[in-house]
């Protein structure tokens, strides 16, 4: 029998998670927007069924739907809120990046979660790209001997237009700036690649050219992660005229990696002293050529989130994970704002705290 389906948030993304739920034969019970017509352009798009529900209020949808999974699209800052309340109803939950705009909220959707059995997965979808894959691969089986440094470079370009299409973009209360947006996609791969654990983050960010959002469109940082090795991060949606690359760079002793395209799914180098395989044909298999910078990673990740509710198990990509990314954004925000390096872990922070940092 097919999981019992709604999404709510019916913006930018959202055409991903309703393409992701039909390719895997999902009940598509409801959808719910605080706009209306956003919801009709959705549904519109995917001929869904006339039986479809729509809903202004997502607590009524909740109340009035039996629902076994719920994808959460909205603004950054109603995550939190919309998935504890999923969670008390005992629904399990696809939560779009960032899983919350704070350490605490992070903390208590993982909380409950445990308490009510609820699988929650953070939509860092990327981690499912074939060539994200690949490489993970090669770390868990120790190709790459010890693991020296990593770089993540997102080097995009958002102008005017991006946040006037929803005013809640680029504020500290609903969003953050681009490290928290755009970037944590590749922040989230850099972190999970290089061993998780960190010791120490230093941190710059600016606002350099956006003078009409609050939060920063520039973010540069250095990483020490607790098995030695180091990472660097430069995030920016200052680069004319519109997006370049993002890219990924692994270096061990024994091998190194880049990984760049439109959402890190084109292997550029793959160069390994075992010479295991052929580097030219690792480039042609594990290529994929998406049409957007969200890639083709939304549908394998819904088919393990299905997986996991189906066998009660936990997803791939966990909330922990989620608040992995989040914890990592933060303390850099942090290090910048306040000039010196930041130890992890961190017990709180949150967006709402660097309010007026570029005023």
């Amino acid at each position: 029998m097919s999981l019992r389906y709604a999404l709510i948030g019916c913006g930018r993304i959202a055409p991903n998670h309703i393409a992701a739920a039909l390719e895997n034969n999902l009940d598509i019970l409801a959808i719910c927007d605080i706009d209306r017509n956003n919801m009709e352009k959705l549904a519109d798009k995917f001929s869904l069924s006339k039986n479809i529900k729509m809903y202004i209020s997502y607590e009524e949808m909740l109340e009035k739907e039996k629902l076994d999974l719920v994808s959460i699209c909205t603004e950054s800052g109603k995550h939190a809120s919309i998935a504890l309340g999923c969670i008390e109803e005992g629904v399990n939950l696809i939560i779009e990046k960032p899983i919350a705009l704070s350490l605490e909220e992070a903390d208590e959707i993982i909380a409950r979660a445990k308490e009510k059995n609820v699988k929650v997965s953070a939509c860092h979808q990327n981690r499912f790209n074939k060539s994200i894959q690949k490489i993970r691969e090669a770390i868990e089986t120790n190709r790459f001997g010890k693991i020296l440094h990593g770089t993540a470079h997102i080097r995009w370009n958002r102008g005017e237009d991006y946040y006037k299409q929803a005013p809640w973009r680029g504020t500290w209360e609903q969003d953050g700036g681009a490290l928290l947006n755009q970037c944590i996609h590749n922040i989230d791969l850099l972190r999970w690649m290089m061993g998780n654990d960190i010791v120490e983050v230093f941190g710059m960010t600016d606002n350099m050219i956006h003078d009409y959002i609050e939060t920063e469109d520039l973010g540069m940082a250095l990483v020490k992660f607790a098995n030695g090795g180091y990472g660097v991060i430069e995030g920016t949606t200052n680069i004319y005229p519109k997006n370049l690359e993002e890219t990924l760079y692994i270096f061990g002793e024994k091998g190194t990696v880049k990984v760049g395209g439109k959402s890190v799914n084109l292997i550029d180098e793959w160069q390994f002293a075992d010479n295991l395989d052929d580097s030219e044909e690792v480039k042609l298999k594990y290529h994929e050529d998406p049409p957007n910078v969200y890639g083709f990673g939304h549908n394998p990740l819904y088919a393990d989130v299905i997986d996991a509710i189906n066998n009660d198990r936990q997803p791939y990509v966990t909330a922990l994970d989620g608040r992995n990314a989040l914890e990592l954004v933060l303390a850099i925000y942090k290090s910048a704002a306040e000039g010196k390096s930041i130890n992890l872990p961190l017990d709180k922070c949150s967006t709402l705290d660097f309010k007026g940092r570029f005023r």
